[in-house]
């Protein structure tokens, strides 16, 4: 136990943020460049947190740098150590202003349009002494950002494995089908999932959490009913309705895109799915070592939708008028 008690003594917050660097570039001109270091300062820290652990960590040779097993294992210890190593931080620097300073706030593509404008101006009315800098990330990179403490909060949308990290629940919205406006799809006033033809349906690539949910909608839609969707993709939102408009398929698109009058100006018409509805649900990450959860819950207040009730799926529907041409109000 000495010699271990010796070791963790010896350690530093600076030789593991150098490991977690170095892990995700596999680089080290490029980890001295992002850790704003030198090269050979940032192969000492590596080559001296290697020397006290007494193990390797990563293998390197002129053309390529590889962790070992031990090493992934190392960089996902040494990200959970870091992140409560700004926690320990941030919790003297908020003590006495929790609502003050500097947050950082990420959102996922589907989400960071439509949302975080209305977000951003009541927080700033509300938060007058807060600074929030924004990161629009894929689902998994912003959990990996929290994790890591690069991010202090992430509006996702679930379901989604969170592992360790705390998430509250803002509020959940319907998916609507969206429709070129000559496709007999577009005519229906609510189309139900069981009238969705599989081979029609357009997905966002891999990555997107959207594609997952869409997927999983369309499966208990259609009581086991396992037809492939279309093999064409779309690598974001407006890419997706561009498909749509050319007449390639028909797709599922978040209520609050619709209601933000994402489709205005295109021959693109949104339809509302009859019940059950498929629907997702909105919410704010962030790391269970948190200190600043009174933030984190006015946050999600300040989300909440202007009209409905949050939490409640289809409850701002708009029926007898056409919801492509409707817009969030702030």
């Amino acid at each position: 136990m000495a010699t271990v008690a010796t070791a963790a003594s010896a350690l530093s917050v600076r030789q593991l943020h150098y490991l977690v660097v170095l892990a995700q570039t596999l680089n080290f001109t490029r980890a001295a460049q992002r850790c704003f270091v030198t090269q050979s300062s940032l192969s000492a820290g590596i080559q001296e947190l290697e020397r006290v652990l007494g193990a390797t960590l990563f293998e390197r040779d002129r053309q390529s740098v590889r962790l070992t097993p031990l090493g992934k294992d190392m960089v996902a210890r040494a990200q959970a150590l870091l992140s409560q190593v700004y926690d320990f931080v941030q919790a003297a620097a908020t003590a006495a202003t929790p609502l003050e300073g500097v947050v950082t706030l990420g959102a996922i593509p589907t989400i960071a349009p439509f949302l975080l404008p209305r977000l951003l101006r009541r927080m700033r009315r509300e938060f007058p002494g807060l600074t929030t800098l924004l990161r629009e990330a894929q689902t998994q990179e912003l959990l990996q950002a929290v994790e890591a403490g690069d991010v202090d909060f992430a509006i996702i949308a679930l379901p989604m494995p969170l592992g360790r990290l705390l998430h509250i629940p803002m509020f959940t919205e319907e998916l609507w089908l969206i429709a070129a406006e000559d496709d007999p799809l577009s005519r229906l006033a609510m189309p139900s999932m069981s009238q969705l033809d599989m081979q029609r349906l357009l997905l966002l690539s891999e990555g997107h959490c959207l594609r997952d949910h869409t997927l999983q909608a369309c499966q208990s839609g259609r009581r086991g009913r396992r037809r492939e969707p279309s093999a064409i993709e779309a690598s974001s939102l407006p890419t997706l309705v561009q498909m749509v408009e050319a007449g390639l398929g028909v797709a599922l698109l978040p209520e609050m895109a619709v209601k933000a009058g994402f489709l205005v100006g295109t021959r693109v018409r949104a339809r509302p799915i009859a019940v059950p509805a498929p629907h997702r649900q909105i919410a704010l990450v962030a790391r269970p070592s948190t200190t600043r959860m009174q933030l984190l819950e006015r946050i999600c207040e300040l989300a909440a939708p202007s009209a409905g009730p949050p939490g409640v799926a289809g409850a701002r529907r708009r029926r007898g008028s056409d919801p492509t041409q409707a817009r969030n109000q702030a």
